[in-house]
């Protein structure tokens, strides 16, 4: 059992790797060549661009390259009468598919594991940044957002530097206009934003000619937005979608509790812990419909037909998942109906031979 196991596995292995880097070659080039008249940076961040588009490269197209490893290596079992000669031995062909399955799984859980790195989650929008501005982080304008009923307004955020300008608050209170704070900046230390100095301009709650009017005082070492890092605050508040597991969690559940939509960051979450597993389930599913022998099949036919049929459902996966992120469908509906039908499906096919267990006899 071992054997074929070990034997599978390393040529699968081999052909993943060989195929990703060719794909990410071929992607990390295309894009250079359309690009390079709008590259005029230092050598440094043309470096720094190109391992971006490289992590960008490897987000798109790591689940795409397991399904065609398999195809190859099954290719490669047949023309060299490996796959014969293991059914010959006693092996069924579910023993012969699980080097296929544990492999890729524990690939697509390593791919998992990559996104708790923020700057592989972001590697697009840091890429582009280089392109635009000349440096992969650039500061976010005029962002406005809500924060526990109240209304918070920063000029100028600087993720890099964990500060933000211009910062104004404004509290209501039976939705009218109670007070607002005014300050020149704040700095995001130890888990909340501190204001060294700010003015609070407060209105009275009644206007009449005995009021005192318009009251201004000044407080000093004020901590607001308890729980909202920068990066989160760029993330979620600019409408992108591509977060690190622990940026896409922390802003759920911060979000949650103040009954803030959450669609996009669930579809965040989804995106990178379900929609990496169509690629067992498109494994198996490909898997039986290969002939045992070359004999019974036309090799260049039969490639040509593996890898559109992959790249029609990675290519349909996909624009589920970004009209998904986009909010165009329910998360649920984009991202988990369509690998729940492919696993489904992965299932009966796995249930079916397995319980039709019998070697294969060679002709």
């Amino acid at each position: 059992m071992m054997l074929a196991f070990k034997y599978i596995s390393f040529h699968y292995t081999r052909y993943f790797i060989v195929i990703l880097l060719a794909l990410i070659l071929f992607m990390v080039g295309f894009d250079y060549m359309g690009s390079s008249e709008k590259l005029d940076i230092s050598a440094n961040l043309l470096l720094i661009y190109l391992v971006y588009k490289t992590f960008y490269a490897i987000d798109m197209l790591l689940p795409l390259s397991l399904v065609f490893a398999m195809i190859a290596t099954k290719l490669f079992l047949i023309r060299s009468n490996a796959l014969v000669s293991f059914y010959s031995l006693g092996y069924s062909r579910i023993d012969i598919l699980k080097p296929f399955v544990v492999v890729s799984t524990l690939v697509i859980l390593l791919f998992i594991s990559l996104h708790s790195i923020s700057n592989f989650a972001r590697a697009d929008e840091f890429a582009k940044n280089i392109r635009k501005n000349a440096q992969y982080l650039s500061p976010t304008r005029d962002l406005f957002f809500t924060y526990k009923e109240k209304f918070v307004y920063f000029s100028k955020l600087l993720p890099l530097q964990e500060s933000a300008q211009n910062i104004r608050v404004f509290s209501f209170v039976d939705n009218s206009l109670k007070e607002v704070l005014v300050a020149s900046k704040a700095a995001y230390r130890n888990d909340a934003w501190l204001i060294n100095e700010a003015d609070i301009i407060t209105k009275p709650d009644h206007a009449d000619f005995e009021s005192l009017g318009i009251k201004v005082t000044q407080q000093k070492n004020l901590e607001i937005l308890q729980g909202f890092r920068p990066k989160m605050l760029d993330q979620v508040y600019e409408g992108k979608v591509n977060f690190s597991i622990v940026d896409a969690i922390d802003a759920y559940v911060l979000l949650k509790a103040q009954n803030i939509n959450t669609s996009a960051l669930k579809s965040a979450l989804y995106k990178i812990f379900v929609y990496p597993f169509f690629v067992p389930s498109l494994i198996v599913i490909i898997f039986f419909f290969v002939p045992v022998s070359a004999r019974f099949l036309n090799v260049s036919l039969f490639s040509f037909g593996a890898i559109l049929a992959s790249l029609m459902v990675w290519a349909f996966l996909f624009a589920l998942v970004e009209l998904s992120n986009h909010k165009t469908l329910p998360s649920e509906v984009g991202i988990i109906l369509p690998n729940l039908l492919l696993f489904l499906v992965a299932l009966r096919q796995w249930r079916k031979y397995r319980t039709n267990n019998k070697n294969i006899s060679t002709f």
